[in-house]
């Protein structure tokens, strides 16, 4: 279940398929909610009226908890539903979960899930509005948007940027939702790491494919380190996490390479050592702290557009 769903903007499915005309304006609403969070001045009757679900089929703590924050801060009802604890972990199908979501009437639902597909096919059983907080190896939409708003924060734009991604990118479903959002923006997009995690297909999405780290983070204006997926992942496809560092980490040599003031990213949670190095994800070019920032208010925006889909609808 990975092909792309065409773009309804009843739902935030995925990005491919968006066109940039598409993704501005959850852009440009995310950015003035960035502004009122800080001056804590958010529309708390937004979603006055509205219940929110945060269905949640694998572990999360940044996302959950921004898309709980975003739902309370906008004056939703927002109830997390623990899947542990659910009827599901006693057998209860997908589809059996969507139509007892249905009776619940509630307005929005935030899906993650191990299977990629799964949102997508709740988007077409429930009544609700549904949002894909990460699907298999898929997509993580709302996580490309406030990369991408973070991204557009620092430089003023996204056109003409040449954006490393780095690591695991074959298992990174916020790879996939990158690509397929920063080359819809104008975007140069490279993606680097070894060839048993960034295959050579890759290229078929329009994008450069390096599997040397120095050539690949040469000149970027941005670089973004991914996590190892270790729980995708089968035996061998890396030596050892300290030859992984010493070929494929993030750090000061590798980051001079880049492009002056380069920004440095990772969508979380970080494994430091492995991925990139403590000085710098902790340095002045890293935006780590503030993508997690960028994430409350794109899914405001992300909630906040859907739900005036459904009252327009």
């Amino acid at each position: 279940m990975t092909d792309a769903t065409p773009y309804d903007p009843a739902h935030l499915l995925g990005i491919e398929g968006m066109q940039a005309d598409q993704i501005e304006p959850f852009l440009d609403l995310a950015a003035s909610y960035a502004l009122l969070s800080r001056s804590r001045k958010a529309p708390r009757d937004a979603l006055l009226g509205r219940t929110v679900i945060n269905l949640f089929f694998e572990d999360s703590t940044r996302t959950r908890t921004s898309f709980e924050l975003a739902g309370k801060r906008l004056g939703a009802d927002v109830i997390n539903m623990t899947v542990a604890t659910s009827s599901v972990n006693k057998g209860e199908t997908l589809l059996d979960t969507a139509a007892t979501l249905n009776a619940m009437r509630c307005d929005l639902l935030v899906v993650r899930h191990a299977q990629s597909g799964a949102p997508a096919l709740l988007a077409r059983k429930v009544e609700a509005s549904v949002v894909n907080a990460g699907d298999g190896t898929h997509e993580h939409p709302t996580q490309a948007l406030l990369d991408a708003l973070t991204i557009r924060r620092h430089f003023g734009r996204l056109s003409g940027l040449t954006v490393a991604i780095c690591g695991d990118v074959g298992h990174s479903r916020v790879a996939r939702s990158n690509i397929h959002l920063l080359t819809a923006m104008g975007s140069r997009v490279r993606v680097v790491g070894p060839p048993t995690l960034v295959p050579g297909a890759l290229s078929a999405l329009g994008v450069e494919v390096f599997n040397n780290m120095e050539d690949g983070v040469k000149g970027a204006d941005v670089l973004m380190a991914l996590r190892l997926q270790k729980e995708r992942m089968g035996s061998g496809l890396i030596p050892s996490e300290r030859e992984y560092f010493r070929f494929y980490g993030l750090d000061r040599r590798r980051l001079a390479l880049a492009a002056p003031n380069a920004l440095v990213m990772h969508p979380g949670p970080m494994n430091r050592g492995v991925e990139i190095a403590s000085d710098v994800a902790d340095s002045d070019q890293s935006a780590i702290q503030e993508q997690v920032e960028m994430g409350v208010a794109v899914r405001m925006a992300v909630l906040d557009r859907l739900s005036r889909q459904r009252r327009t609808a």
